[in-house]
């Protein structure tokens, strides 16, 4: 029986892979499997897997044809993992010796159904310490009371999948899959998912995964049209929670999250190239026309001056009929 699966898509990650790849070893556990997924890497990425195959105890490597983006690269690993608890990791970012041990022991001590751990970032020698916004540690919660407040950091701003470990039964009842394609964001609709649907969670102060920021190949450092995704991810949290039964209670969250985060993209529209800064600006006006007017200008009123004044400029834009996401 497979303990733990550790699901860790790969991309042209040749320059970081050997790393991720050593903190993997050093995680090792004769019931731990490692699903190495090579999304369609066109550099030295998949010969270095294929050495991992060999040589890393617990490794499976799965290869997609043509590239799929992280979404779709983690459902394969979920797809082909066979653990009772599942986790994941990025192809450029590593891990403290032992910590899937400790991980494990605090999730079945505590008995939730996942668990959200804080993190280290690190960023060129920098290195700081990032922690889940919920204040209660090592106690049973319930998902759905970590969404709100509305106007604070909560759970479901801490999106990094790869913070946490969770039990299969979330996985048997759809819970753990993400938006296929979604090449940006994709780990939105994901926690929001978890937080309304699932029954119990924790968090712990274990630092162990150490994520790789301002890496020049990740999507979140390039500006071109995938970065644009994140609407679509939006706008799925935005229909999503419009079917729940506290849709009242939830979407005002959902909705200033969703301002915000175009606020802070139309705030770095130089970094895009111009036809998609010009497309930005119109499926930024598109989604907030498709948002619910009321929660909008509440949101909206609720904001600081600046956010909220970008945001009133491009609502104002026109929109040719519909704008897909």
């Amino acid at each position: 029986m497979v303990k733990l699966s550790v699901i860790v898509p790969f991309y042209n990650v040749q320059t970081y892979a050997p790393d991720t790849l050593r903190s993997l070893r050093a995680n090792a556990r004769d019931d731990f499997e490692f699903i190495l997924v090579d999304d369609c890497s066109a550099d030295g990425t998949p010969e270095i897997l294929e050495r991992a195959e060999r040589e890393l105890p617990g490794a499976v490597l799965v290869r997609h044809e043509k590239n799929g983006g992280l979404a779709t690269a983690r459902n394969t690993g979920l797809d082909a993992a066979n653990g009772e608890y599942l986790t994941f990791l990025d192809g450029d970012d590593w891990l403290a010796p032992g910590y899937y041990e400790q991980l494990l022991d605090a999730i079945e001590e505590l008995g939730v159904d996942f668990l959200r751990t804080d993190h280290v970032q690190c960023t060129n020698r920098g290195r700081s310490v990032h922690r889940v916004p919920v204040g209660r540690r090592n106690e049973v919660l319930d998902p759905r009371g970590a969404i709100l407040p509305a106007d604070r950091s909560t759970s479901v701003d801490y999106a990094f999948a790869w913070a946490g470990i969770y039990h299969r039964r979330l996985a048997d009842q759809g819970l753990l899959h993400f938006t296929h394609g979604l090449r940006t964001a994709e780990d939105r609709p994901w926690i929001w998912r978890l937080h309304r649907e699932a029954r119990s969670f924790a968090v712990v102060g274990l630092l162990g995964v150490f994520y790789r920021r301002g890496v020049t190949t990740s999507l979140t450092q390039i500006g071109d049209v995938r970065q644009l995704d994140f609407i679509r991810a939006f706008d799925q949290v935005i229909e999503e929670t419009a079917r729940d039964a506290e849709a009242g209670k939830l979407l005002p969250k959902a909705v200033r999250t969703y301002c915000a985060i175009i606020s802070h993209h139309l705030g770095n529209i130089d970094r895009f190239e111009p036809a998609v800064a010009r497309k930005l600006r119109t499926m930024s006006a598109a989604a907030m026309k498709r948002m619910p007017q009321d929660v909008l200008k509440e949101a909206l009123d609720s904001m600081d001056y600046e956010r909220a004044a970008r945001l009133r400029r491009v609502r104002r834009r026109p929109v040719a009929g519909e704008v897909a996401a």
